[in-house]
Order: C-alpha cells, then sequence, then structure tokens
C-alpha cells in the first residue's frame, strides 16, 4: 500500500503489546526495519517471536528493553536501535499508561507518576529523535495519545492531564519542526480493544455478575458506531500520518473514538 517504507527504520515504543505491537506488524508488513522498546524483556521476547512467526526468520525487527521515564534510559534505547538499523526515520510513542484513580484519591505523587507514565516517557525519547531528525531535514513521529486529554473523566484525571500536555508538546514541537521537514502529529484512540481493555473487561464482569460479552456490548452502545476500535485501524492512521500521502499534515491530533465525543 506504501511505497515509502521500504527498507525504512521505524522505532515503536509501548511496541510489544496493544496499539504499539499492531503499529510495528503494520510498518513490517510495508517492508520497514522495525525496532521495538518495552520495559518488559518478556514481553519483549513474545512480541518478537510472534512478528518472526507471522512474517518469517528474515523479517527485520529488533527489540530494545528500556525504561523510558528516566531521559538516560531513552538516549540510550536511541542509541541502540540506530546502531542496529542506523538513522530512525519515524517514531510512533504508544509507551506508558497512567493508572485510573478516583478523584478523592488522588495524590500529588499520583499526578507525578501520570506525568512520568505518559508524558515524559514521550518526551523523553522524542527530544533526541526530533534534533536528530531535524539535522537531517527529515521524519515522521507518532504519538498515541488518548481522548482521556480532552474529555475529563473523574476516574482518569491524572492520566488524561497527561494526554493533555502530550497533545500541546505535539502541536508546538510539530510548528517548532516544521521548517526542518519533520511532520508529528498525533492519534486520540478511545476504547480500543487491547489487552489492556481485555483485562478491564474481566475486573468489571466479575463485579458486576455479568458475562465479558456483556460488558464489551453495554460500552459499545454508548459509541455511536456500536463497536470498539481495533488495534490495527489505529495502526492505519498512523501509517497514513508517517507518509508521503500525508506529507502536508502536521500538528495534527486524529480523534479515533467512533463519535463518542462530538467536539471540535
Amino acid at each position: 500500500m506504501y511505497s515509502d517504507f521500504k527498507n525504512k527504520h521505524v522505532v515503536v515504543t509501548g511496541g510489544s503489546k496493544g496499539i504499539g505491537f499492531a503499529c510495528a506488524r503494520a510498518f513490517l508488513r510495508e517492508g520497514a526495519r522495525v525496532t521495538i522498546i518495552s520495559r518488559t524483556p518478556e514481553n519483549l521476547d513474545t512480541a518478537v517471536a510472534k512478528l518472526i512467526a507471522e512474517f518469517g526468520a528474515k523479517v527485520s525487527v529488533n527489540s530494545v528493553a528500556s525504561d523510558l521515564t528516566l531521559p538516560s534510559e531513552a538516549v540510550k534505547a536511541v542509541q541502540v536501535a540506530k546502531t542496529k538499523f542506523s538513522d530512525i526515520d519515524v517514531l510512533v510513542n504508544s509507551a506508558g499508561a497512567a493508572k485510573r484513580t478516583m478523584a478523592a484519591d488522588l495524590s500529588p505523587a499520583i499526578w507525578m507518576d501520570a506525568m512520568q507514565a505518559k508524558f515524559f516517557s514521550y518526551i523523553n525519547i522524542m527530544d533526541p529523535v526530533v534534533k536528530d531528525m531535524a539535522a537531517r531535514r527529515s521524519g515522521a513521529i507518532v504519538n498515541i495519545i488518548g481522548i482521556g486529554g480532552k474529555v475529563a473523566n473523574s476516574v482518569h484525571l491524572a492520566g488524561g492531564a497527561a494526554n493533555a500536555a502530550l497533545m500541546l508538546a505535539t502541536t508546538g514541537l510539530a510548528t517548532a519542526y516544521a521548517s526542518h521537514n519533520v511532520q508529528i502529529n498525533g492519534i486520540n484512540p478511545g476504547m480500543t480493544y487491547t489487552e489492556r481493555l481485555k483485562g478491564r473487561v474481566e475486573v468489571e464482569a466479575r463485579q458486576n455478575n455479568l458475562s465479558e460479552e456483556d460488558v464489551l456490548k453495554q460500552s459499545s452502545q454508548k459509541i455511536p458506531m456500536k463497536r470498539l476500535a481495533e488495534p490495527d485501524e489505529i495502526a492505519n492512521v498512523a501509517l497514513f500520518l508517517a507518509s508521503s500521502q500525508a506529507s502536508y499534515v502536521t500538528g495534527q491530533i486524529i480523534a479515533m473514538e467512533g463519535g463518542a465525543y462530538p467536539i471540535i
């Protein structure tokens, strides 16, 4: 579908599971060389094994275990990735998620943890990558953020605040680096059927004495499209935003929530 990515180096943070893994698969399918980054080596090993099983032993996939909440670790991860597959042409950020917390249980420490988990894990790796892209006058960054940054949820305030800050950073950096031929965009998924959501569904089913199918059905009914997003659907938009077909798109945040929040 896209010829842009043949032998290009794509780094996907949070690439061992969920939307990140779907993005890794999508870029590999287009002939890219892909480095996936995650905190847990075991998850990375499982993800790489799945990708090799799907694409064959000669597939160009590499993994780096790194805690991106630490700036030094992020810089090291970038260096390791570049040593394996050369300069980074595309960065897709999908790492980190803040824990959901009731408003009454919030504390300054929880707000800080949310910023570290989501905002700084993106900023720490974007900083060296975007500067390198600017020096080469070529590159694209796609941040998978979350609709919670635009719609306040009483159990997701800290995480939503981190998402809101990340949206501003995304659009601001896009403006700053547009003249350097670097495009930076974001995607705000709504409810997406990932491993994390499956776990939440299991808990809600047990708490409410319902089947998992009933919980999913109830959640889907709240969405105008009457279904949850699939990770591959988010990955398809990430592919587009990183491609030459989106060559005049930068600083944009695209909502993917099935019409659940009709806001501008």
